[in-house]
């Protein structure tokens, strides 16, 4: 409201001028007060927080429209660039986000989810400008997420261990608690509880933040409970262990994961593993093996974005006969791979090249590196699934499955050939 004095009647107040002096100076004073409150951002009516499974942001100040921020580092040594954060409130407004802590925002743009975090989808890469991002709240936007990658959290695994829970052939087991309490899960699927040709373990999220790699999972366990050729093959043949979180607090407390001090979980393999899953998988699987585990996937995302970034790429081993088995496996899915994301085994990055050097681990071993060491295995890798952007294809988390389906028929190939 604003006050005015055209059309007033003095002569109906009966005002003398000392009043009408007085009141006109009240009016100025009044109106120069109430344009100076109006030009304020009102963000009483836009809430942001992280305090949800995975979120991760630290706000540093609203200046009208636009918001300020940067990720969460925490006991990250040296840089990374994982976030996800909530709007409440904000329906019917644009709003522009610049990160102050360099430039995290991947080669799409951020991942959005109108659903509180079921569904994602990425916002573009025409919406973001350098550090900055801006988003035109719809009417109806009243709970939105913004993420650097599309997450994969617990609920979702939650998900997708409901839809196959009635599956004989799939069994879940506690592998140990983490050291916040949370249950570290032990799948199991395939041939169980049977004597088998073949037994492979699967690991993920050893790097909390490296969502991607979940997606890529659930498409290779979907293969192996499928009511088809190779999931009846894989059911007559093989044992799959998967281990879907082996940084389970990390994950749902939002951290980077990548580099956290002392180490990360995937340079625990040697010594005394400091955190219980990977201390309890050590133990585990080489009783669980009994000779017969032959392969072990470990699945990764690897840097933000550029060169050997936005490539999916199987990591070198020292071991020259594995790594002539990772040769022979990457011929294989490079011929039989059918889904969107592409895969070509020249993008390998083999030992002694780029960061995959004894340099880059020091005196600390990779789950991959252990594996390896492990009686009768044949194959032991890393992959690296980029976090949004296979050459020129998206990356989504039905993409990110049918890679997982293509890994399937690609090991049922290598396990057939294998002597």
């Amino acid at each position: 409201m604003k006050f005015t004095l055209t059309g007033l009647s003095l002569r109906r107040f009966d005002l003398t001028l000392p009043r009408i002096l007085l009141f006109v100076a009240f009016v100025l004073v009044y109106n120069q007060v109430l344009g100076t409150a109006s030009s304020k951002p009102d963000t009483s009516q836009f809430t942001i927080d992280a305090d949800y499974p995975g979120g991760n942001i630290i706000v540093e100040r609203i200046d009208a429209n636009e918001v300020r921020l940067r990720q969460d580092l925490r006991d990250t040594e040296g840089w990374w660039f994982y976030w996800s954060f909530r709007i409440k409130g904000a329906a019917g407004r644009t709003l522009k986000f610049t990160f102050t802590d360099r430039n995290p925002i991947g080669v799409r743009g951020p991942a959005v989810s109108l659903d509180e975090g079921k569904t994602w989808s990425w916002l573009g890469a025409d919406k973001v400008k350098g550090a900055s991002f801006t988003y035109a709240f719809g009417p109806e936007q009243k709970d939105v997420r913004f993420c650097f990658t599309i997450p994969y959290q617990q609920a979702d695994l939650d998900r997708f261990l409901k839809r196959h829970s009635q599956n004989p052939h799939l069994s879940v087991h506690e592998l140990c608690k983490t050291r916040r309490g949370r249950t570290v899960e032990r799948i199991h699927l395939g041939r169980i509880n049977r004597p088998v040709k073949h037994r492979i373990l699967l690991t993920a999220r050893h790097h909390a933040c490296e969502s991607i790699a979940n997606y890529v999972m659930e498409g290779l366990l979907e293969a192996v409970l499928a009511q088809t050729e190779d999931g009846q093959w894989f059911r007559n043949n093989v044992e799959f262990l998967a281990l879907p979180f082996m940084d389970k607090d990390g994950v749902e407390e939002g951290d980077q994961g990548k580099n956290r001090s002392p180490h990360d979980h995937n340079r625990d393999y040697a010594g005394k593993s400091i955190y219980p899953s990977v201390a309890a998988l050590r133990e585990f699987v080489p009783n669980w093996s009994r000779g017969r585990l032959h392969v072990t996937l470990d699945l990764h995302c690897p840097y933000i974005s550029g060169p050997h970034n936005e490539v999916i790429y199987l990591v070198g081993s020292a071991n020259k006969n594995i790594w002539a088995e990772q040769k022979k496996f990457s011929g294989i899915l490079e011929d039989i791979h059918t889904g969107t994301l592409s895969y070509k085994a020249s993008d390998n990055l083999p030992f002694g090249k780029g960061w995959n050097t004894d340099k880059n681990y020091g005196k600390l071993k990779s789950s991959s590196r252990w594996a390896s060491e492990i009686e009768q295995v044949r194959l032991a890798t890393t992959i690296e699934i980029p976090y949004a952007n296979v050459r020129s294809e998206t990356v989504t988390a039905s993409a990110a499955r049918a890679f997982g389906r293509d890994l399937a028929r690609a090991i049922r190939k290598y396990l057939e050939s294998t002597k």
